[in-house]
């Protein structure tokens, strides 16, 4: 009974005036720890002075004939399909986590897209429903039709709690058809020259249908992993992700894609802070160059391989871009 009062009274706590200033008091020090070590360390990594010419093109400029696919830093989106979700000024703030939509995405650089979907095959984030997928793949294909050598690693999954999409497997590769580049342990040691002109990787995470077969045009849940946790501090979760990068194996050797999210989540109980996607997950935006940093500073350069982030921007790709281009010197 006492463990229950006591769970009970730190819920009452973490959503009444007096919890949300220690909330506020406690985010304020992650802040300026990482501010801190910023300060002190700086955010300097093999690469990170480098800016590509074109960031639409920029697997071209680095080469498809020099760049494998294990080698490459990919800089993706959370929740990439959020841009209008929702109703504007009412439900969209608290589920938006992208502002550009998939084809602006792209355009800047983005090349790891993360779409949720629910039974009726709209795109949606929890409980807050955008616009039909059919959104998204005109925007990949628009983007693959002005482009020659990009590659993109297209996440489908269906949202936590929702029921899958009938035949959403086969939807998928009627719509991508001659894009979708087969499932295929060897594709991480080949060059991207050597991959086209297939230039999607297609992931799809049901949560009930089978998993895509072995072989086949779609990639099962295994090939794109992460280590995710739910808060909204951004010390604690930039710590976690150091940590949990830590364990991979280097890339050479790694036939699965890992994905480190600089991103902080709004919590539930948070109410009297901020519930809103954006102020929350800008505690850690600022921080990704020194994440990079600190990865390298820590003797895991060599694990670095999907990095993604909320409201993508040019400085969070020429980042990732960066380390690639210095990977081939």
């Amino acid at each position: 009974m006492g463990s229950i009062l006591t769970k009970v009274d730190e819920a009452v706590n973490a959503v009444s005036p007096l919890g949300a200033v220690t909330r506020l008091q406690e985010v304020g020090r992650e802040e300026a720890a990482l501010q801190a070590l910023l300060s002190s360390s700086g955010d300097s990594f093999p690469g990170s002075g480098h800016r590509p010419e074109n960031r639409k093109t920029w697997m071209e400029g680095l080469g498809p004939n020099n760049v494998r696919v294990h080698q490459v830093v990919w800089p993706g989106t959370h929740d990439s399909a959020t841009n209008g979700i929702g109703i504007d000024l009412i439900t969209r703030p608290f589920a938006q986590c992208q502002t550009l939509s998939v084809y602006e995405q792209l355009a800047t650089g983005c090349r790891v897209l993360d779409v949720r979907v629910q039974e009726d095959r709209r795109v949606c984030h929890g409980i807050v429903t955008g616009y039909p997928v059919d959104v998204v793949l005109d925007d990949v294909k628009r983007f693959l039709a002005e482009t020659s050598s990009e590659i993109i690693i297209l996440e489908m999954r269906t949202e936590f709690g929702k029921q899958d999409p009938a035949g959403f497997d086969q939807f998928l590769v009627d719509r991508l058809g001659d894009h979708l580049i087969r499932q295929d342990d060897q594709v991480f040691n080949k060059t991207i020259a050597e991959l086209l002109p297939r230039r999607v990787i297609c992931v799809w995470k049901p949560s009930q249908s089978p998993a895509p077969n072995p072989g086949g045009l779609l990639w099962s849940a295994g090939y794109l992993r992460d280590d995710w946790i739910d808060t909204d501090m951004p010390k604690t979760k930039f710590d976690s992700n150091l940590s949990s990068l830590s364990r991979q194996p280097p890339v050479s050797g790694r036939k699965y894609w890992y994905r480190v999210e600089n991103t902080a989540t709004p919590k539930g109980d948070n109410v009297y802070v901020s519930s809103a996607v954006e102020p929350v997950t800008r505690r850690i935006h600022r921080f990704a160059r020194l994440f990079i940093s600190q990865v390298f500073a820590k003797g895991h350069g060599d694990k670095l391989q999907v990095l993604s982030t909320d409201f993508i921007d040019e400085d969070f790709v020429d980042a990732c871009v960066g380390v690639t281009w210095s990977r081939l010197a």
